[in-house]
């Protein structure tokens, strides 16, 4: 039995990112070109990606709840479920989104790129519900000045806090994401001595050093989002990234979790919404306003390619004679969706 493989969740970060949340048009069309797609996105990838071999390019596809009934029926990965909101002392809302492309790169020409193919191949299948062109800002900070993803786990302890194994063996080799995009008030937080952004945050803002926990307030940012079962700490991987319009006036971080069970970036949410114990929540959310939240699976690069195999040709994009698209080659055991590529890493 040839091994599973997984799309490219694990990898290592980048420079530059867009986040592509789309919807299912309706009709069996829309349905049969999505499941066409799934075959045809490693070549995309192959064929945009040739164009500069070191520029790390890659896209993880993931799809929602509704989605997955739509497009592949039972059975269902365990645990995928709608987004569930939150309301404390803040919102974290809930927002449509059937389908995830995160597209990954060195260069934002690559993502740029390759969402274009992209969209160009599902034609009149998808509408885009949200779509964020993330980018790194200096030395891996976020815009509120502190840098983002210090804890995250590298190698092969960000396989085993990400990709799914025996407890869903059906779908083995998958993952869980949760997206959501923060707004922050930028004008409220600098006004903010640094001593009580740095409690709030639970690191020091230029030496990135985590706050010792005698000094550390149980409200931290770091404090609340720090999962420990059995006394083991349940972790995830994240690859946030800055984002902004300046003529618009918003400027925000758009957070991406990966996590073999979805439930653990859910009692983080919790801790910081609702609060640990209630009413403790995190203070960072007095200026980062959550405006969207969606729960995707991250099916194998395996599952996607037996999907494709089964799935009529989706229709042609209206103006695919002005725009081209490349064509998915048989599979060769690879899949071309993306590798693990080292890159940034915070």
């Amino acid at each position: 039995m040839s091994p599973t493989l997984q799309q490219p969740v694990a990898t290592r970060l980048t420079r530059a990112a867009i986040f592509l949340v789309a919807t299912i048009n309706a009709g069996a069309e829309s349905e049969a070109a999505l499941r066409g797609l799934c075959g045809d996105l490693p070549g995309l990838v192959r064929a945009v990606g040739f164009r500069d071999l070191d520029g790390q390019l890659s896209c993880v596809l993931g799809f929602g709840s509704a989605a997955w009934d739509r497009l592949f029926a039972a059975p269902k990965p365990k645990d995928l479920h709608p987004f569930r909101e939150i309301r404390g002392r803040h919102h974290a809302v809930a927002t449509p989104g059937d389908v995830l492309f995160h597209i990954r790169a060195a260069r934002m020409d690559l993502c740029f790129e390759l969402a274009t193919q992209i969209m160009a191949r599902a034609g009149a299948a998808l509408s885009v519900a949200d779509e964020v062109h993330g980018f790194n800002y200096f030395d891996d900070r976020d815009l509120i000045g502190f840098v983002d993803g210090t804890e995250n786990p590298v190698d092969q302890a960000a396989v085993e806090a990400t990709i799914i194994g025996a407890e869903d063996e059906v779908f083995a080799g998958g993952s869980y994401v949760i997206v959501q995009k923060y707004l922050h008030d930028l004008a409220r937080w600098n006004l903010l001595p640094v001593e009580e952004q740095e409690k709030i945050v639970g690191r020091t803002k230029l030496s990135d050093i985590e706050l010792d926990d005698s000094v550390k307030p149980s409200f931290a940012h770091n404090a609340l989002t720090t999962i420990v079962e059995n006394g083991e700490q349940l972790e995830i991987l994240r690859d946030n990234m800055p984002f902004g319009d300046v003529g618009k006036g918003e400027y925000g971080t758009y957070f991406i979790g990966y996590a073999r069970s979805p439930a653990r970036i859910e009692r983080m949410l919790t801790n910081m919404f609702v609060g640990d114990p209630p009413g403790n929540y995190d203070r960072l959310l007095d200026f980062s306003r959550a405006v969207t939240g969606t729960l995707f699976f991250i099916p194998s690069a395996t599952f996607l390619d037996r999907v494709a195999a089964g799935a009529p040709p989706p229709p042609d994009p209206p103006d695919e004679a002005a725009h081209p698209r490349p064509r998915a080659s048989s599979p060769d055991g690879s899949l071309g969706i993306g590798s693990l590529k080292e890159g940034r890493n915070t």
